[in-house]
């Protein structure tokens, strides 16, 4: 029983993905502005479905022969503690009339099967594409939570999900230009760390200028360009300061300070 509790079977271990699911669960609660039981469910169920994908990947690399066989039983211990979890507080959501936010689950499932597919292929390390598509399906807890904490559906969670979704595939983006970084040498030329640093300036500078105009036109609160102020500001830092060699925990403590910050900036200006 006591080989079921290895942390690295039930928890997550790339501890940068939690802010892409806090986030957005943290900025729909607050943009709806109340905390009810069934907010408390959906917290439970979206938490749940994170962390099952875990254990998941355990099991198909314990079947692919990447991991020891012995890792079958409390993979298949946690895939059933989340399982019954997720399907009790998704019980409660339905009861309580917010079944239609299960829909938002749907984009999911073929995305973790791609994930769980490169991982019986040994080939899940440095896919971005994938990742920035994950991200965007975790972003939908951003409208979950907000259609949950208002009491029902409002078109405004769509931005929510745009702007969270937004964010996170910049921060991935800036996240391999800093782990390519820290594999440099020596200080490149000006130029050089440009071209480096140009698909994360692209990603930073539109979520910067597309939320400038959007503010500009009213369609969405006008100082909410503030927190990608933060996150463009943060991108030409880090052009013009290679992180050469720089180990990998100290990026992601980097990243996490800026999403965090992004995050409790745009909380703040959404409801201004």
């Amino acid at each position: 029983m006591r080989e079921n509790f290895k942390k690295q079977i039930a928890i997550p271990q790339d501890h940068g993905s939690w802010v892409f699911i806090l986030s957005p669960l943290f900025i729909g609660i607050f943009a709806g502005g109340n905390f009810t039981y069934a907010t408390f469910s959906l917290i439970i169920a979206a938490m749940s479905a994170f962390m099952i994908r875990q254990p998941m990947t355990v099991f198909v690399k314990a079947i692919s022969g990447r991991r020891p066989k012995t890792e079958l039983a409390p993979a298949r211990f946690w895939l059933l503690i989340y399982g019954i979890i997720s399907a009790l507080v998704l019980t409660v959501l339905i009861t309580q009339g917010f079944g239609y936010t299960l829909y938002l689950a749907i984009p999911g499932a073929p995305v973790f099967v791609w994930h769980l597919w490169l991982v019986s292929q040994r080939t899940e390390r440095k896919q971005a594409g994938i990742e920035v598509i994950a991200t965007g399906v975790l972003s939908l807890a951003a409208p979950a939570a907000y259609w949950v904490a208002l009491g029902g559906y409002n078109p405004l969670g769509w931005w929510l999900w745009a702007w969270t979704w937004l964010q996170s595939s910049a921060s991935i983006v800036y996240a391999y230009l800093r782990l390519e970084q820290r594999e440099l040498k020596s200080q490149p030329e000006n130029k050089e760390l440009w071209r480096m640093g140009k698909r994360a300036l692209i990603y930073t500078s539109f979520n910067l200028f597309a939320s400038l105009m959007l503010g500009w036109a009213n369609l969405i609160p006008q100082l909410i360009f503030i927190p990608f102020l933060i996150q463009w500001l943060e991108t030409l830092w880090g052009i013009t300061h290679p992180s050469i060699g720089w180990k990998p925990t100290r990026i992601g403590v980097r990243q996490l300070i800026v999403s965090t910050l992004w995050t409790i900036l745009f909380i703040i200006f959404w409801r201004t």
